[in-house]
């Protein structure tokens, strides 16, 4: 059944019976007008959620999850918690699967969570939010790098903020890379933020500070991650071929998610994400990943939240582009200092940036994440 997440306590008790007690499968929904077109009719029984992608790259696919799956998420992460169980707080849009584990890990921890005010997130709403958390319980919260940038800010002038912060036991922060140094910003403000990697087709996280969580296996192949374990999901809704390209089960029968996200493992096993395989440009006959730029982008002052994109070239065939918001963006030299930073970061010529594109404010998804498909917009008109 279709359910609005603007009614959490309708969406949380759909939730439960769909992955605690194998009932019908749930597609949360924005607002709070319940459509009366069920779903279960159309996925298998053992499917409780289907949610959408965020579209950060490409179009939205609906990703079908089992109840194991979900339960297998959030035990995980309670593991890796040291099997606390504490109160959680709904900060992010449970349209998602970031905002849907925190009610599931709620369930499993017979917790009730306690959920953001309607008008949005900003640190005065999540102090207001965090002062209805049980005292007694340990608090958790899963961000994204702009809300946890908004806090670490505000934090400088407000001593509730910075109370906030430092009263949460963990603070799981995921949906895109974060800015360099937010996290040690955070740190010193006595925040507890652990660095999450996964994805909808994973239920959430699976990675934590480069960490494969409890039951998770992380291999390589042709600078590919791949993923397996007993949360992947049962595959994409509507659509058996992309389940076929992205889900793909070896001869000893074990079942892996190819994520399409370049990366390595340290020599200690840790994980280290370096860009999007489908987001490699060819310049000049050099291959690019746009992830390491944007990684060297993100150090240089005033850009740590621009976003990398290619643009086309007459004489390279494809050039970076970097759109970016603030004073930074518009300040003299700004390109010369960007270029800078990614030949220090040891990337080739190719990679140094050929403008800015300076915007008001960079799009995002409901999500928080960079809309990467509208800044490639913004960068080709400009």
């Amino acid at each position: 059944m279709k359910v609005p997440v603007g009614d959490i306590p309708m969406l949380t008790s759909s939730l439960r019976e769909a992955a605690l007690l194998d009932g019908p499968a749930v597609l949360p929904i924005p607002g709070r007008e319940q459509p009366d077109d069920p779903i279960e009719a159309f996925v298998a029984d053992d499917v409780a959620l289907v949610v959408e992608t965020s579209g950060s790259t490409a179009a939205p696919k609906r990703v079908m999850l089992s109840g194991a799956a979900l339960r297998a998420s959030a035990r995980a992460t309670s593991h890796w918690f040291g099997g606390v169980h504490g109160q959680w707080l709904l900060a992010l849009p449970a349209t998602y699967i970031a905002g849907v584990q925190v009610l599931v890990r709620s369930l499993v921890a017979g917790t009730e969570p306690a959920v953001l005010g309607s008008g949005g997130f900003t640190p005065a709403a999540f102090v207001e939010a965090a002062r209805t958390l049980d005292p007694d319980r340990p608090w958790f919260t899963s961000l994204v790098p702009v809300q946890l940038a908004r806090l670490v800010e505000a934090a400088g002038d407000d001593r509730a903020v910075r109370a906030a912060l430092g009263s949460f036991e963990r603070i799981l922060l995921g949906g895109q890379a974060a800015p360099a140094g937010l996290v040690d910003q955070a740190a010193a403000l006595g925040a507890r933020v652990h660095r999450t990697y996964g994805s909808s087709e994973t239920a959430g996280g699976c990675v934590y500070d480069g960490t494969p969580l409890d039951r998770v296996d992380v291999r390589i192949v042709d600078g590919e991650v791949q993923l397996a374990g007993p949360m992947l999901a049962e595959g994409y809704l509507g659509d058996p071929e992309r389940t076929e390209r992205t889900f793909m089960v070896d001869a000893d029968g074990r079942r892996w998610y190819r994520t399409g996200d370049l990366g390595s493992l340290d020599d200690d096993g840790r994980l280290r994400i370096t860009g999007r395989a489908d987001d490699v440009m060819i310049s000049g006959g050099v291959k690019v990943v746009l992830g390491e730029v944007e990684r060297a982008v993100h150090a240089v002052d005033g850009f740590a939240d621009a976003v990398v994109v290619a643009v086309p070239d007459p004489e390279w065939g494809e050039r970076a582009a970097v759109v970016g918001a603030g004073a930074a963006a518009r300040a003299t030299g700004a390109l010369d200092a960007l270029r800078t930073a990614t030949d220090a970061a040891g990337l080739p010529p190719a990679g140094r940036p050929v403008r800015i594109v300076v915007v008001d404010e960079l799009p995002r998804l409901a999500t928080g994440k960079p809309d990467r498909v509208a800044a490639s917009a913004l960068a080709a008109g400009a």
